[in-house]
């Protein structure tokens, strides 16, 4: 069996970086592509880039074929004959994994831009598949990564190919709501370019972030809704707890007394004790958010007080209030 210099097919040095390595094969796999060049070795070539860029751009595989290539260079010193060279210890055994690497949509379009692919996505089956050395040391089944699309076949000079498209992609698409339409769940309306129009039912407890899937809405792949809340008037989310502030005035802070609260759902009384200063915080159990996971818990409510003074003051409060600070620092 030939033994194959694939450092030599993309024209790079044995230390050659990955990004040197794609560099490379992109510049010769555009230069042969067959609907490029017309010359009758040029698909051979191809063949032969890709499977070179298959083994390299691989870590594993490259490992053991530069330590397979380390053997070579030794029998070949050695005054040996290439067909003499024990291949066993290389070759794929049955069971083994191996096979080929397919390619992003990413790799793909940076590579090829709007030319087909011949033979699908990397495997290039249509094309003669991959060299006998290939196929001893690594196999011929899939080995992971991207998994091709939908496939198409098409004729050109004569020859036939079949090209794979990249997997369809799903598809996010940002909803605003508001805090209230969070804590009960509500609904969009959202008609596609195709006059298609659906119904989508966003579940309460939804937060800046969630995503809500509708299945196979995005011409096969899937639509998330991308959750973003839209800032309260008197409320600030903090995960299922809603803060607010509440103004207590000075003679309740002083003295106790009650303060209305308002909650998503109706406003509930709330005992402030006396000499309560500026700054505490009250919790209102169960009175926040419902649970994305769980609607029927709910966080709580963080009502921090703040002392507002009355204005402006009359005389005859400010005597009394004079009179007290004149008690207090006695």
């Amino acid at each position: 069996m030939e033994y194959k210099d694939y450092y030599k097919t993309l024209g790079v040095s044995k230390t050659a970086t990955d990004d040197e390595i794609k560099k490379a094969y992109r510049d010769l796999a555009r230069k042969y592509h067959p609907d490029v060049n017309k010359d009758l070795k040029a698909e051979e070539m191809f063949k032969e880039v890709n499977e070179a860029y298959q083994v390299l751009s691989d870590s594993e595989k490259r490992q053991k074929y530069d330590n397979l290539g380390s053997e070579w260079q030794q029998y070949q010193r050695a005054g040996g004959q290439p067909g003499g060279f024990d291949w066993g210890r290389w070759q794929q055994q049955p069971g083994q994994g191996g096979g080929y690497r397919t390619m992003t949509p990413e790799e793909f379009q940076e590579i090829f831009g709007g030319m087909g692919m011949p033979g699908g996505m990397g495997s290039f089956s249509g094309m003669g598949g991959f060299s006998d050395f290939f196929t001893s040391l690594f196999g011929g089944g899939f080995s992971g990564g991207f998994s091709p699309g939908t496939e198409t076949s098409y004729s050109q000079g004569g020859r036939s190919y079949r090209t794979q498209a990249p997997a369809r992609r799903d598809v996010e698409h940002e909803t605003e709501i508001t805090l209230e339409e969070a804590y009960r769940g509500t609904q969009r309306s959202l008609r596609f370019s195709d006059g298609r129009t659906i119904n989508a039912s966003i579940p309460a407890g939804v937060d800046t972030g969630s995503k809500v899937r509708l299945s196979g809405q995005a011409d096969g792949a899937d639509l998330y809704l991308l959750i973003k809340m839209l800032p309260h008037k008197v409320f600030t989310r903090k995960g299922n707890n809603l803060l607010l502030t509440i103004p207590v005035d000075f003679y309740t802070a002083a003295l106790g007394g009650e303060v209305t609260v308002p909650t998503m759902e109706k406003p509930v009384k709330l005992n402030i004790p006396a000499g309560t200063d500026s700054g505490k915080t009250f919790r209102l159990k169960g009175l926040g958010m419902p649970s994305l996971r769980k609607s029927d818990q709910k966080g709580d409510i963080l009502a921090k007080v703040q002392i507002h003074l009355p204005k402006p003051l009359s005389q005859a409060e400010k005597s009394k209030l004079q009179a007290l600070r004149d008690e207090y620092h006695s």
